[in-house]
């Protein structure tokens, strides 16, 4: 896991939707991988049952963190989602349903308007892909370039959307930590 996937001062109160979807990820892996095997023995079958279950069960605590939860992630990685359809979505995306915020932050219809309320998430995977979004406001990354307590100022130097001057000083901020 890299480290931006972790919240800042990560201390988990409840499981979030990027812990409960990998989880469910990696279940239905064993399964295929159970299925692919072949022979259908009942020890296979008891395993096929019991990770369908337990599958069945990340899919119930995904919906409890944001209902209809697969439907909301399928609309957010759908390239055709509009900008009104994204806005709503940010809006009614519960705080702790990470997975489905970093997907809104990284989607090419994302207004600037929802990436500057994504820009304040505690999650550092969300604020990364606000500072390399091209849709992200001038002053945004201006804020997201200034934060002393996350690394942010080399994304937005990167990103295309940010104002010369603020490229430059950006492009000096590297030369003097890179002759650190």
């Amino acid at each position: 896991m890299r480290r931006s996937d972790e919240p800042s001062e990560f201390k988990p109160k409840k499981r979030t939707s990027q812990i409960v979807f990998g989880e469910r990820q990696h279940l239905s892996s064993v399964l295929d991988s159970i299925l692919r095997f072949g022979s259908i023995s009942e020890r296979v079958a008891r395993e096929k049952l019991a990770l369908d279950e337990l599958i069945a069960a990340r899919t119930a605590e995904l919906n409890r963190i944001n209902p209809d939860w697969d439907q909301k992630l399928k609309k957010a990685r759908d390239a055709n989602t509009s900008a009104d359809e994204l806005a709503e979505m940010a809006q009614n995306t519960p705080a702790d349903d990470y997975l489905l915020l970093r997907t809104l932050a990284e989607h090419p219809n994302t207004p600037s308007s929802v990436l500057s309320l994504l820009a304040q998430h505690s999650y550092d995977a969300v604020k990364e892909n606000v500072a390399r979004h091209p849709n992200t406001h001038p002053k945004t990354l201006e804020k997201l370039a200034a934060d002393p307590t996350r690394p942010l100022w080399f994304l937005v130097a990167c990103n295309p959307a940010t104002p010369e001057e603020l490229r430059e000083q950006l492009k000096q901020r590297m030369w003097q930590e890179a002759g650190s």
